[in-house]
């Protein structure tokens, strides 16, 4: 069973952040192989939020919202992840209902925007995503441009 948590960055731990960012690095950088600098300014900023997935004391599941101080600009989901050890459980399913809550919780209004992967495309339209951009490279990895609404 998950425990979930849905954070303004403030309320972050010190080890929230470092597991975090831990687990970010090992997928996104090192699995991927795809270096890029994952540590943006973004993650501590503005009404940001986190929403983190535990299993047995683990943080298996993690993904981020970005919210601009722009009243026109989207809420952005992004670093969208699930940890190897337990792919395969449907927990993305379960990621991105917790990220969708958020976002309804905070945002209802906001249009919701995310930089998928390109192969990915069917998962998220499986949350009311439709892509809004063409293909394009990102850090040498397909991405599309989809948003929700």
């Amino acid at each position: 069973m998950l425990i979930w948590q849905d954070l303004h960055h403030s309320e972050l731990s010190v080890t929230d952040l470092y597991t975090l960012l831990a687990l970010r690095n090992e997928v996104f950088v090192v699995e991927q192989n795809c270096p890029y600098q994952d540590i943006d300014g973004d993650d501590l900023v503005g009404e940001n939020r986190h929403i983190l997935g535990w299993k047995g004391g683990k943080l298996v599941a993690y993904a981020r919202i970005l919210k601009s101080d722009s009243e026109f600009e989207p809420v952005v989901i992004g670093r969208v992840i699930v940890d190897k050890s337990v792919r395969g459980e449907k927990l993305g399913y379960q990621l991105m209902e917790q990220a969708m809550a958020s976002c309804q919780q905070y945002w209802p209004e906001k249009t919701v925007y995310l930089g998928a992967q390109a192969h990915l495309q069917s998962f998220y339209a499986h949350f009311g995503f439709a892509p809004v951009t063409d293909v394009y490279d990102e850090d040498g990895i397909p991405h599309i441009g989809m948003a929700n609404r």
